[in-house]
């Protein structure tokens, strides 16, 4: 199980290098996130109201009739468990460890499987719970609507749930169940960390049916959210100009950070728009040597199915075909910071 966080102030101690100096990669955080608005100073005055447009502007963005604003989907993550008496849960991995260890504190006995065994658990009664990171953490691996909703069909049959993290979906819409997360037994998580770059908001979204919502509820008690979260993230969710932006970007960043690495034999296995993941058998090698120059990624040992690997974070904007109002953020130094820092690398 993958540890979640990238620890840059453990990084910065170790090295000797001020927070504020490095090139962080390790997060999969848009690193232009969406632009804060002037917050108005009566929402730190007052109580969150609930009829302040969150919950329409979300229901429009997802395109869901059901859901349930949360403290991130960390909050979710950790209160669904308790919702069901002990169950077998399998989890897909390789992914981040906090799905898994929400599920065994609350007593259910928890697998990681792999792409290959999970078909056959799902049509075998072997499990109660699934539950997919979609696209993957760190791996970027997706997997289609028609078998996610395959698997959600057999699991729902016999009382079951498939829970599917779209942490990562804000760029690829098409690929997202959550039109269909009114279903039985379905349930989706959203949140506006990556995608908006709002991580400190702690603002996310449980999409499923009314009556696990209302359970839901209870456990996470009143007021998940302070009010100047909510008024930032309706505003991120109603701003589809910016959206549009973001996404259009972000597949040039992409396709920009695939071709550095490639250049370097850092040839990546799998991606989202937000980040690369190399397989590599020098990758804590390769993890020191960016660290010594100011530049953390993620490091992953090897496991079951895989060798040791590294996740590169996006760098945002660059220089080709950026639609931005702030021409200056265009031009990014920080792409020569890294090339020069992979050029230097030698075994």
């Amino acid at each position: 199980m993958l540890e979640h966080g990238g620890n840059l102030g453990k990084a910065a101690m170790l090295h000797g290098i001020p927070v504020e100096q490095w090139l962080d990669l390790s997060t999969g955080i848009n690193p232009h996130g969406y632009p804060v608005p002037e917050i108005p100073a009566s929402l730190w005055q007052r109580l969150p109201l609930e009829n302040d447009g969150l919950l329409e502007a979300a229901k429009d963005y997802y395109q869901a009739l059901h859901l349930l604003p949360t403290a991130g989907s960390q909050a979710a993550i950790q209160c669904l468990p308790r919702l069901r008496p002990p169950s077998r849960v399998q989890i897909l991995g390789p992914t981040y460890a906090e799905h898994a260890r929400a599920w065994q504190q609350n007593g259910h006995q928890v697998q990681m499987v792999t792409g290959q065994d999970l078909p056959a658990a799902v049509l075998s009664d072997a499990v109660d719970v699934l539950v997919v990171c979609n696209p993957n953490n760190p791996t970027g691996r997706l997997i289609d609507t028609k078998t996610l909703l395959f698997w959600h069909q057999q699991l729902a049959a016999r009382g079951g749930w498939l829970i599917v993290d779209e942490a990562f979906m804000d760029a690829t819409p098409e690929y997202s169940l959550a039109q269909y997360a009114l279903l039985p037994g379905l349930i989706v998580l959203r949140s506006l960390g990556k995608f908006f770059g709002l991580a400190g908001t702690r603002v996310g979204f449980v999409l499923a049916e009314d009556q696990l919502l209302k359970q839901l509820q209870e456990q996470l008690g009143p007021w998940p959210i302070n009010g100047a979260s909510r008024f930032i993230a309706t505003q991120a969710l109603l701003d589809k100009a910016w959206q549009a932006c973001t996404r259009d970007y972000l597949n040039q960043t992409s396709l920009q950070l695939q071709s550095l690495l490639n250049q370097y034999q850092l040839i990546p296995n799998g991606s989202t728009t937000l980040f690369q993941w190399v397989l590599n058998e020098h990758a804590q090698r390769w993890q020191q040597h960016l660290a010594q120059n100011g530049i953390w990624v993620r490091y992953f040992d090897a496991g079951p199915g895989y060798s040791s690997s590294l996740r590169f974070g996006s760098l945002g904007f660059t220089v080709p075909g950026i639609t931005t109002a702030d021409k200056d953020k265009a031009i990014n130094p920080n792409w020569e910071r890294l090339e020069i820092a992979l050029s230097q690398f030698s075994i």
